[in-house]
């Protein structure tokens, strides 16, 4: 597999994804955008999906940066099929009809949620053990 690196929050985009126009290619070659949202949240131990402009965006990232995470995070704004995922993302949050709800966060290929979701966990307590038992943290 290739990969476009770039740095501070463990970024990539697989070379082997993208398809005929820089446009990214779904499981099977199907162009769903939920399926596509769901391969990619399963490939790395925590996943974020993101809009660089977002401020909540970079406290997630900054909070798992700081806990020693590595997160792959795909900047939707960024990505040629960005408001197509954005809107599975929404559909999976059950925010239908409404603009997504940035940042999501995937840990071990499960939804956790949205920002709430991440630092409910990170309060009390249960965040740490998700991210041991995907592989994310070794503490």
């Amino acid at each position: 597999m290739e990969y476009q690196a770039e740095s501070n929050w463990g970024y990539y985009m697989p070379g082997a994804m993208r398809g005929r126009g820089g446009r990214m290619a779904g499981i099977g070659g199907t162009s769903d955008p939920l399926e596509q949202v769901a391969r990619l949240a399963s490939e790395s131990a925590v996943v974020v999906f993101s809009v660089s402009s977002c401020c909540m965006c970079h406290a997630v990232k900054r909070l798992f940066c700081g806990m020693g995470v590595s997160p792959v995070v795909h900047e939707l704004d960024q990505d040629p099929r960005g408001e197509e995922m954005g809107q599975a993302l929404a559909r999976l949050l059950g925010n239908y009809g409404i603009a997504p709800s940035v940042p999501v966060v995937f840990i071990g290929g499960k939804l956790i949620g949205a920002m709430d979701r991440v630092m409910a966990s990170h309060i009390n307590g249960t965040l740490v053990p998700l991210l041991k038992e995907a592989g994310a943290l070794w503490l």
